[in-house]
């Protein structure tokens, strides 16, 4: 707890730890995820916490990395959609699940240094 940084991927921002595995929509950059352990390096990073210390972009440190391994693609939990039309006894219900991919962070670089805990 004492490191994390925010980033910014799949379009919403994530608080994310060294160790830790995570779900997101999409890597923009990553069309193909079949191999498991493909190395991903994410330079989107808003903020970072070490220890009491905070760094904040505008809207992205330069100089910030996080590292990490994509695991295998997943799905998210499914979402049913339900459309009743009350006066013309019409209803339609269809389901959908989301694809993601779970990826697991490996490191956090700040100004070329991995960050080590407080």
């Amino acid at each position: 707890m004492n490191k994390y940084a925010i980033i910014d991927v799949g379009g919403k921002q994530l608080r994310v730890e060294p160790g830790r595995f995570y779900d997101v929509r999409h890597f923009a950059s990553i069309q193909d995820v079949s191999g498991s352990n493909m190395k991903v390096s994410i330079n989107r990073v808003s903020l970072i916490r070490r220890g009491s210390e905070i760094s904040i972009g505008h809207p992205w440190l330069s100089d910030a990395t996080v590292r990490g391994r994509i695991l295998h693609p997943c799905f998210g939990s499914k979402l049913v959609i339900q459309k009743i039309h009350s006066k013309k006894k019409t209803r339609r219900k269809i389901g959908y699940r989301e694809n993601l991919i779970r990826f697991v962070v490996d490191s956090i670089y700040f100004n070329g240094k991995e960050l080590n805990d407080c």
